[in-house]
Protein backbone atom coordinates (compact mmCIF):
# COMPACT_ATOMS: atom_id res chain seq x y z
CA UNK A 1 0.00 0.00 0.00
CA UNK A 2 1.66 3.24 -1.17
CA UNK A 3 1.12 6.27 1.10
CA UNK A 4 2.95 9.43 2.21
CA UNK A 5 4.91 9.92 5.43
CA UNK A 6 7.20 12.47 7.10
CA UNK A 7 10.68 10.92 7.17
CA UNK A 8 13.75 11.97 9.17
CA UNK A 9 17.23 11.14 7.88
CA UNK A 10 20.48 10.78 9.79
CA UNK A 11 21.75 14.18 8.64
CA UNK A 12 18.76 15.78 10.45
CA UNK A 13 16.94 16.48 7.18
CA UNK A 14 13.22 15.97 6.76
CA UNK A 15 11.16 15.00 3.71
CA UNK A 16 7.63 14.01 2.80
CA UNK A 17 8.21 10.68 1.10
CA UNK A 18 6.24 7.99 -0.65
CA UNK A 19 6.41 4.90 1.57
CA UNK A 20 5.00 1.40 1.42
CA UNK A 21 2.84 -0.09 4.17
CA UNK A 22 2.19 -3.86 4.35
CA UNK A 23 -0.95 -5.42 2.95
CA UNK A 24 -3.67 -5.30 5.64
CA UNK A 25 -4.68 -8.61 7.18
CA UNK A 26 -8.06 -9.80 8.49
CA UNK A 27 -7.25 -8.40 11.94
CA UNK A 28 -6.38 -4.90 10.69
CA UNK A 29 -8.10 -1.60 10.08
CA UNK A 30 -6.88 1.00 7.59
CA UNK A 31 -7.25 4.59 8.76
CA UNK A 32 -6.93 7.70 6.62
CA UNK A 33 -5.20 10.27 8.80
CA UNK A 34 -6.83 13.69 9.08
CA UNK A 35 -4.43 15.20 11.65
CA UNK A 36 -1.33 14.11 13.52
CA UNK A 37 -0.02 15.96 16.56
CA UNK A 38 3.62 16.83 17.13
CA UNK A 39 5.30 15.96 20.43
CA UNK A 40 8.29 18.26 20.24
CA UNK A 41 10.10 17.04 23.35
CA UNK A 42 9.91 13.30 22.73
CA UNK A 43 10.13 13.34 18.94
CA UNK A 44 13.16 15.60 18.80
CA UNK A 45 14.85 13.67 21.58
CA UNK A 46 14.60 10.70 19.20
CA UNK A 47 15.52 12.71 16.12
CA UNK A 48 18.63 14.06 17.90
CA UNK A 49 19.43 10.61 19.35
CA UNK A 50 18.94 11.64 22.98
CA UNK A 51 16.53 8.70 23.03
CA UNK A 52 17.76 5.96 20.72
CA UNK A 53 14.81 3.92 19.48
CA UNK A 54 15.94 2.76 16.06
CA UNK A 55 18.16 3.29 13.03
CA UNK A 56 17.60 6.07 10.50
CA UNK A 57 15.53 6.79 8.51
CA UNK A 58 12.76 7.40 11.04
CA UNK A 59 9.05 8.06 10.97
CA UNK A 60 8.07 9.75 14.23
CA UNK A 61 4.74 10.79 15.71
CA UNK A 62 2.71 8.95 18.34
CA UNK A 63 -0.71 10.58 18.19
CA UNK A 64 -3.22 11.00 15.41
CA UNK A 65 -6.86 11.18 14.39
CA UNK A 66 -8.46 9.75 11.27
CA UNK A 67 -11.32 7.99 9.54
CA UNK A 68 -11.51 4.21 9.05
CA UNK A 69 -11.45 3.27 5.36
CA UNK A 70 -11.17 -0.53 5.58
CA UNK A 71 -11.99 -3.11 8.26
CA UNK A 72 -10.67 -6.68 8.23
CA UNK A 73 -13.12 -9.54 8.54
CA UNK A 74 -11.95 -10.43 12.07
CA UNK A 75 -12.30 -6.89 13.47
CA UNK A 76 -15.15 -6.29 15.93
CA UNK A 77 -16.51 -2.94 17.11
CA UNK A 78 -15.33 -0.73 14.25
CA UNK A 79 -16.74 0.10 10.81
CA UNK A 80 -15.74 2.13 7.76
CA UNK A 81 -16.46 5.79 8.35
CA UNK A 82 -15.77 5.68 12.10
CA UNK A 83 -13.60 8.49 13.37
CA UNK A 84 -10.84 7.22 15.66
CA UNK A 85 -7.75 8.31 17.53
CA UNK A 86 -4.61 6.20 17.58
CA UNK A 87 -1.01 5.98 18.76
CA UNK A 88 0.84 3.73 16.32
CA UNK A 89 1.34 2.58 12.75
CA UNK A 90 2.53 -0.61 11.09
CA UNK A 91 5.94 -1.26 9.56
CA UNK A 92 6.93 0.76 6.49
CA UNK A 93 9.61 0.91 3.84
CA UNK A 94 10.85 3.31 1.22
CA UNK A 95 10.00 2.20 -2.35
CA UNK A 96 13.56 0.87 -2.78
CA UNK A 97 13.02 -1.55 0.12
CA UNK A 98 14.87 0.46 2.79
CA UNK A 99 13.35 -0.21 6.21
CA UNK A 100 12.05 2.78 8.17
CA UNK A 101 12.15 2.77 11.97
CA UNK A 102 8.65 3.38 13.30
CA UNK A 103 8.66 5.83 16.25
CA UNK A 104 5.59 5.32 16.33
CA UNK A 105 4.89 6.39 12.76
CA UNK A 106 1.67 8.41 12.99
CA UNK A 107 3.01 11.22 10.78
CA UNK A 108 1.68 9.35 7.80
CA UNK A 109 -1.30 9.78 5.50
CA UNK A 110 -2.59 6.33 6.51
CA UNK A 111 -2.09 3.89 9.36
CA UNK A 112 -2.67 0.15 9.49
CA UNK A 113 -3.38 -1.27 12.93
CA UNK A 114 -4.72 -4.23 14.83
CA UNK A 115 -7.18 -2.54 17.23
CA UNK A 116 -6.76 -5.33 19.78
CA UNK A 117 -2.97 -5.41 19.86
CA UNK A 118 -2.41 -1.69 19.36
CA UNK A 119 -0.82 0.63 21.89
CA UNK A 120 -3.86 2.87 21.59
CA UNK A 121 -6.90 2.86 19.32
CA UNK A 122 -10.47 3.94 20.06
CA UNK A 123 -13.46 5.82 18.73
CA UNK A 124 -13.11 9.58 18.93
CA UNK A 125 -15.63 11.22 21.29
CA UNK A 126 -18.04 13.64 19.66
CA UNK A 127 -17.55 17.36 20.03
CA UNK A 128 -13.76 17.66 19.76
CA UNK A 129 -12.08 18.98 16.63
CA UNK A 130 -9.61 16.74 14.84
CA UNK A 131 -6.65 19.12 15.22
CA UNK A 132 -7.13 19.51 18.97
CA UNK A 133 -7.88 15.82 19.44
CA UNK A 134 -4.67 14.86 17.64
CA UNK A 135 -2.74 16.42 20.55
CA UNK A 136 -4.26 14.10 23.17
CA UNK A 137 -1.16 12.30 24.44
CA UNK A 138 0.65 15.10 26.30
CA UNK A 139 -2.30 16.13 28.52
CA UNK A 140 -2.98 12.43 29.12
CA UNK A 141 0.65 12.00 30.26
CA UNK A 142 0.14 14.89 32.67
CA UNK A 143 -3.18 13.52 33.92
CA UNK A 144 -1.57 10.14 34.56
CA UNK A 145 1.07 11.73 36.79
CA UNK A 146 -1.57 13.72 38.65
CA UNK A 147 -3.65 10.60 39.17
CA UNK A 148 -0.62 8.73 40.59
CA UNK A 149 0.41 11.50 42.98
CA UNK A 150 -3.19 12.35 43.95
CA UNK A 151 -2.83 15.99 45.06
CA UNK A 152 -5.74 17.12 47.20
CA UNK A 153 -8.04 20.12 47.20
CA UNK A 154 -6.14 23.09 48.62
CA UNK A 155 -2.67 21.59 48.11
CA UNK A 156 -0.04 23.95 46.76
CA UNK A 157 1.29 22.38 43.56
CA UNK A 158 4.39 23.47 41.65
CA UNK A 159 4.48 22.72 37.92
CA UNK A 160 8.14 23.12 37.00
CA UNK A 161 8.20 23.60 33.24
CA UNK A 162 5.16 24.54 31.14
CA UNK A 163 5.60 22.61 27.95
CA UNK A 164 2.62 20.59 26.79
CA UNK A 165 2.94 17.96 29.52
CA UNK A 166 3.34 20.63 32.18
CA UNK A 167 0.31 22.49 30.84
CA UNK A 168 -1.69 19.28 31.09
CA UNK A 169 -0.60 18.95 34.72
CA UNK A 170 -1.61 22.57 35.39
CA UNK A 171 -5.11 21.93 34.07
CA UNK A 172 -5.59 18.61 35.86
CA UNK A 173 -4.44 20.04 39.21
CA UNK A 174 -6.54 23.18 38.77
CA UNK A 175 -9.61 21.03 38.15
CA UNK A 176 -8.88 19.18 41.42
CA UNK A 177 -9.01 22.45 43.36
CA UNK A 178 -5.27 22.77 44.00
CA UNK A 179 -3.41 26.05 44.24
CA UNK A 180 -1.26 25.82 41.11
CA UNK A 181 2.07 27.62 40.75
CA UNK A 182 3.50 27.48 37.22
CA UNK A 183 7.24 28.07 36.69
CA UNK A 184 8.91 28.57 33.33
CA UNK A 185 11.40 30.90 31.64
CA UNK A 186 9.12 31.60 28.67
CA UNK A 187 6.46 34.29 29.06
CA UNK A 188 4.25 32.82 26.32
CA UNK A 189 4.15 29.43 28.04
CA UNK A 190 3.31 31.10 31.33
CA UNK A 191 0.44 32.89 29.62
CA UNK A 192 -0.82 29.50 28.42
CA UNK A 193 -0.48 28.16 31.97
CA UNK A 194 -2.82 30.92 33.12
CA UNK A 195 -5.36 29.83 30.51
CA UNK A 196 -5.04 26.24 31.79
CA UNK A 197 -5.88 27.37 35.33
CA UNK A 198 -2.62 28.36 37.05
CA UNK A 199 -3.11 30.63 40.08
CA UNK A 200 0.47 31.96 40.26
CA UNK A 201 3.06 32.45 37.53
CA UNK A 202 6.83 32.62 38.15
CA UNK A 203 9.25 33.56 35.41
CA UNK A 204 12.41 31.72 36.42
CA UNK A 205 14.59 33.94 34.23
CA UNK A 206 13.46 37.15 35.97
CA UNK A 207 12.45 36.17 39.51
CA UNK A 208 13.92 34.29 42.47
CA UNK A 209 11.68 31.25 42.27
CA UNK A 210 12.57 29.98 45.73
CA UNK A 211 11.72 33.32 47.34
CA UNK A 212 8.41 33.61 45.49
CA UNK A 213 7.36 30.02 46.19
CA UNK A 214 8.08 30.32 49.90
CA UNK A 215 6.06 33.53 49.98
CA UNK A 216 3.11 31.58 48.58
CA UNK A 217 3.77 28.42 50.63
CA UNK A 218 6.01 29.21 53.66
CA UNK A 219 6.85 25.55 54.26
CA UNK A 220 7.29 24.71 50.58
CA UNK A 221 4.94 23.15 48.09
CA UNK A 222 2.92 20.06 48.93
CA UNK A 223 3.53 18.61 45.47
CA UNK A 224 6.18 19.38 42.82
CA UNK A 225 5.89 18.14 39.23
CA UNK A 226 9.24 18.33 37.41
CA UNK A 227 8.07 18.57 33.80
CA UNK A 228 11.13 19.84 31.92
CA UNK A 229 12.99 16.58 31.43
CA UNK A 230 16.19 18.60 31.85
CA UNK A 231 18.62 17.05 34.37
CA UNK A 232 19.87 20.47 35.55
CA UNK A 233 16.33 21.38 36.64
CA UNK A 234 15.92 18.48 39.07
CA UNK A 235 17.82 19.94 42.04
CA UNK A 236 16.16 23.38 41.82
CA UNK A 237 12.76 21.71 41.67
CA UNK A 238 13.48 19.52 44.73
CA UNK A 239 14.28 22.68 46.74
CA UNK A 240 10.67 23.84 46.36
CA UNK A 241 9.13 20.77 48.01
CA UNK A 242 8.15 20.78 51.69
CA UNK A 243 9.10 18.14 54.23
CA UNK A 244 7.01 15.01 53.61
CA UNK A 245 5.88 16.45 50.30
CA UNK A 246 5.56 14.70 46.94
CA UNK A 247 7.83 14.95 43.89
CA UNK A 248 6.80 13.65 40.46
CA UNK A 249 9.39 12.84 37.79
CA UNK A 250 7.03 13.94 35.05
CA UNK A 251 9.72 14.57 32.42
CA UNK A 252 11.89 12.11 30.50
CA UNK A 253 15.61 12.63 31.09
CA UNK A 254 17.06 10.58 28.24
CA UNK A 255 18.98 7.33 28.04
CA UNK A 256 21.99 8.59 30.02
CA UNK A 257 22.19 8.03 33.81
CA UNK A 258 20.80 10.89 35.90
CA UNK A 259 22.68 12.42 38.85
CA UNK A 260 21.07 14.67 41.47
CA UNK A 261 21.70 16.01 44.99
CA UNK A 262 20.41 13.19 47.18
CA UNK A 263 20.48 15.36 50.31
CA UNK A 264 17.53 17.53 49.32
CA UNK A 265 14.80 14.84 49.00
CA UNK A 266 16.43 12.62 51.64
CA UNK A 267 16.48 15.32 54.31
CA UNK A 268 12.89 16.27 53.58
CA UNK A 269 11.67 12.66 53.37
CA UNK A 270 10.01 13.35 50.05
CA UNK A 271 7.83 10.72 48.39
CA UNK A 272 8.62 10.42 44.68
CA UNK A 273 6.54 9.12 41.78
CA UNK A 274 7.61 7.83 38.38
CA UNK A 275 4.70 8.03 35.93
CA UNK A 276 5.39 6.51 32.54
CA UNK A 277 3.37 6.82 29.36
CA UNK A 278 -0.09 8.36 29.13
CA UNK A 279 -2.20 6.33 31.54
CA UNK A 280 -3.64 4.33 28.64
CA UNK A 281 -7.32 4.39 27.68
CA UNK A 282 -8.76 5.90 30.90
CA UNK A 283 -6.54 9.01 30.73
CA UNK A 284 -6.90 9.37 26.96
CA UNK A 285 -10.68 9.17 27.19
CA UNK A 286 -10.75 11.67 30.06
CA UNK A 287 -8.69 14.36 28.32
CA UNK A 288 -10.61 14.02 25.06
CA UNK A 289 -13.88 14.30 26.97
CA UNK A 290 -12.53 17.40 28.73
CA UNK A 291 -11.45 18.89 25.41
CA UNK A 292 -14.94 18.35 23.99
CA UNK A 293 -16.59 19.88 27.06
CA UNK A 294 -14.30 22.90 27.29
CA UNK A 295 -12.84 21.83 30.64
CA UNK A 296 -9.47 21.43 28.91
CA UNK A 297 -9.09 24.41 26.52
CA UNK A 298 -6.30 22.67 24.63
CA UNK A 299 -6.83 24.63 21.43
CA UNK A 300 -4.86 27.47 23.03
CA UNK A 301 -1.71 25.34 22.96
CA UNK A 302 -1.65 24.92 19.17
CA UNK A 303 0.72 27.65 18.01
CA UNK A 304 1.57 26.12 14.61
CA UNK A 305 -0.58 24.29 12.08
CA UNK A 306 0.54 23.12 8.65
CA UNK A 307 -0.41 20.81 5.81
CA UNK A 308 1.59 17.67 5.13
CA UNK A 309 3.48 19.19 2.18
CA UNK A 310 4.92 21.87 4.47
CA UNK A 311 5.65 19.56 7.42
CA UNK A 312 9.38 19.13 6.57
CA UNK A 313 9.86 22.90 6.72
CA UNK A 314 8.10 23.02 10.10
CA UNK A 315 10.40 20.28 11.45
CA UNK A 316 13.47 22.13 10.19
CA UNK A 317 12.31 25.25 12.06
CA UNK A 318 11.74 23.28 15.26
CA UNK A 319 15.12 21.59 14.91
CA UNK A 320 16.76 25.02 14.59
CA UNK A 321 15.26 25.97 17.93
CA UNK A 322 12.50 28.31 16.77
CA UNK A 323 9.81 28.65 19.46
CA UNK A 324 6.94 26.22 18.87
CA UNK A 325 4.63 25.02 21.65
CA UNK A 326 2.01 22.84 19.99
CA UNK A 327 1.96 21.85 16.31
CA UNK A 328 -0.45 19.88 14.15
CA UNK A 329 0.00 18.37 10.69
CA UNK A 330 -3.13 18.25 8.49
CA UNK A 331 -3.16 15.29 6.13
CA UNK A 332 -6.75 15.37 4.83
CA UNK A 333 -10.19 16.75 5.68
Amino acid sequence: MSVRALITYEDQSFALEEVVLPTPGPEHVVVRTTCSGVSIGTEFAMIRDKLNRGAYPLCTGYQGVGVIEEVGRDVVGFAPGDKVYHRHNSSMQLPDGTDISILSGTHCSHVIMDPVQSHGFALLPEGVNDDVASMFVMPAVGLHGVDMANPHVGDTVIVYGCGLIGLGVVNACSNRGCVVVAIDIDADRLALARKMGADHLINGSAEDQVEVVYTIAPEGADVVFECTGIPACVDPAFKLCRTHGKFIWQGHYGDAPLAYDFRQPHGRQVTTFYPCNDGLEPCRRAVLKNMAGGVLPWHHTITHSTNADDAPALYERINRGEPVTGAVIHWSD
